[in-house]
């Protein structure tokens, strides 16, 4: 089955860095488009970047372009999210979720969540 299990959260201070990471199984990860997106306390569920099953292209929300940096490594099964110059607002829980293809925005599976806070 699919599993999606993010890591990499904590405690962060304003313009500090964290790097997330999605192991993924249960799928041919190299063959679908995969996505973050995070939910902050009171509020909706945003999207935040997606990437090609290649990763040949990503996307990213205007809220975090220029400071975060979405890759993959298909030889590991593993999604990453780089962090940088971390704001109070991006404290949130943060999803990885599975594309339904691989340059799809439809997303079929969703991991549990990490927990980001940025606070001094």
């Amino acid at each position: 089955q699919v599993q999606l299990v993010e890591s990499g959260g904590g405690l962060a201070q304003p313009g500090g860095s964290l790097r997330l990471s999605c192991a993924a199984s249960g799928f041919t990860f190299s063959s679908y488009a995969m996505n973050w997106a995070r939910q902050a306390p009171g509020k909706g569920l945003e999207w935040v970047s997606n990437i090609y099953s290649d990763g040949s292209s990503t996307y990213y929300a205007d809220s975090v372009k220029g400071r975060f940096t979405i890759s993959r490594d298909n030889a590991k099964n593993t999604l990453y999210l780089q962090m940088n110059s971390l704001k109070p607002e991006d404290t949130a829980l943060y999803y990885c979720a599975k594309a339904v293809g691989g340059s799809s925005w439809t997303y079929d599976y969703w991991g549990q969540g990490t927990q980001v806070t940025v606070s001094s």
